[in-house]
């Protein structure tokens, strides 16, 4: 284990964090709010800490696989412990597990909240709390490598893998410093676009920054107590194709800049993913349409919770406990499914579903005909051995994971609905559940305990597991 250089990416994690809290630094000055301080006495910890990592000398500076998921995981419980500190010392959240409980939902782009009443906040926190979903969607490591000029022995692809979203991810070009250079042009491109058309459509500057990075993130953080509900048609609209947009893989955007067209159209993958969100919208405006004055409006407000759903957003119009049970049912199983890999979404994603389907007929081919060759093949390449094992143990780890957060959780004495979408919201980055944690509500209710297992399952889900999971292996920490 290379404990000098995981120290030293570490520091450069709170560095970078120090240069994020400028922005809601800014937002301090123009709103003459006085939460300034709170980020001034964070940003001086964050530096002060960079500044003593910075001054260990790192002879080896190669980083593998063991060291690449450390570095990540640490890397995003460090960024959350300084991360909620302006929130607690501003006293807008004074209790300190309230305000990691927001923060890690924030920089995992989850969106579960804590708050009751969210318009209290002050607006630098209103920036900073939706600014986190910015960071963290495409990560903040990934930002680290296509910025800073590291030399990390041509090893920082283990860095990428650990902190990406998807069953494999591989180099969009040879390099992983311009790999991760395009991928924050892209996302920064679409948030800016996203920003601009909002303003068009009429929304406050602030709401459209705001939204936008929620958006971006795939985050759901709102400023108003009322979610989205109180925006035009129009407005919402708008978001709910930014979030299906996000929600998209990635390579596909770089496939579409580079014109090479005919393999963008052919990813079997984001085919699947439009698919579902137009045969459950379609379901549930079926389902729903007696609840709203219009067809048009039962289509508008399911379309935006699909989209919102699917790709993990969270952003709600509407309060879809109130919604009929086939129209629940369709809402959770989405949950799971997620977006697309290399988005910046959660759940299981639509690529892992698609392989394990193609598994499953693979074996019952290969129990009709014993002594075929059968190969799983996507998007016409064959899927290596690696990857089917490393879906089948994402699955069985998933589960595991769940039933015991699901059974910490009971100690609550709360309903099976409310801690089975709490557990299903927290793990696949969602936000809102059903029940008590329906977009109505929040999760302020739960004990410590819950709060910290969904801490957990909010940082497993983004990560994709093994980051987390790894730091309880004894051997992780072997020389």
């Amino acid at each position: 284990m290379n404990y000098k250089m995981i120290i030293h990416m570490l520091g450069q994690v709170c560095l970078f964090e120090a240069l994020f809290m400028i922005l809601p630094l800014f937002v301090s000055l123009i709103y003459r709010e006085t939460d300034g301080y709170a980020y001034l006495i964070t940003m001086a910890f964050c530096l002060l800490f960079g500044f003593l990592s910075s001054r260990i000398k790192v002879k080896n500076k190669k980083i593998y696989g063991r060291e690449g998921l450390v570095i990540v995981a640490f890397s995003w419980i460090i960024l959350s412990l300084f991360g909620c500190l302006p929130f607690f010392l501003s006293g807008d959240i004074p209790y300190f597990t309230n305000a990691l409980f927001e923060t890690v939902s924030g920089f995992t782009t989850t969106g579960s909240s804590i708050l009751t009443d969210v318009e209290a906040l002050s607006k630098t926190n209103l920036f900073w709390r939706s600014f986190t979903h910015w960071i963290g969607g495409m990560g903040v490591l990934v930002f680290i490598l296509a910025l800073l000029p590291m030399k990390t022995g041509g090893t920082g692809m283990h860095i990428m893998r650990a902190e990406s979203p998807g069953p494999s991810v591989s180099k969009l070009v040879p390099k992983v410093k311009t790999t991760a250079m395009i991928l924050y042009a892209i996302y920064l491109s679409i948030t800016v676009i996203q920003i601009i058309v909002m303003l068009c459509a009429g929304t406050p500057l602030f709401d459209a920054i705001t939204l936008s990075f929620g958006s971006a993130g795939t985050g759901g953080f709102s400023i108003k107590n009322d979610g989205l509900a109180g925006y035009s048609n129009l407005q919402q609209s708008i978001v709910t194709v930014a979030m299906i947009l996000f929600g998209v893989n990635f390579s596909l955007y770089h496939l579409l800049i580079r014109k090479k067209f005919s393999q963008a159209f052919k990813m079997t993958e984001v085919w699947t993913y439009l698919a579902i969100i137009a045969v459950s919208t379609l379901l549930i405006t079926l389902n729903v349409s007696h609840l709203f004055p219009s067809l048009y409006e039962a289509f508008h407000h399911t379309a935006f919770q699909v989209a919102s759903i699917i790709t993990t957003t969270g952003y709600s119009t509407t309060d879809f406990n109130t919604w009929p049970p086939l129209a629940q049912t369709i809402l959770v199983i989405i949950m799971f499914i997620g977006a697309c890999a290399g988005s910046t979404g959660g759940g299981i994603k639509v690529s892992r579903i698609i392989l394990l389907l193609k598994g499953v007929r693979k074996e019952i081919l290969m129990i009709c005909h014993p002594r075929s060759v059968k190969k799983i093949k996507m998007d016409g390449h064959t899927v290596s051995h690696e990857v089917i094992r490393s879906i089948n143990a994402f699955i069985i780890v998933y589960a595991v994971i769940f039933i015991i957060s699901l059974l910490i959780i009971s100690l609550d004495s709360k309903d099976l609905v409310t801690n089975f979408t709490a557990v299903a919201a927290t793990l696949n980055n969602i936000g809102p559940g059903l029940n008590i944690v329906g977009p109505a509500g929040n999760f302020n209710s739960f004990s410590d305990l819950s709060k910290y297992v969904l801490m957990f399952d909010m940082l497993a889900g983004r990560l994709e597991l093994m980051p987390m999971l790894i730091l309880f292996v004894p051997s992780t920490w072997k020389k």
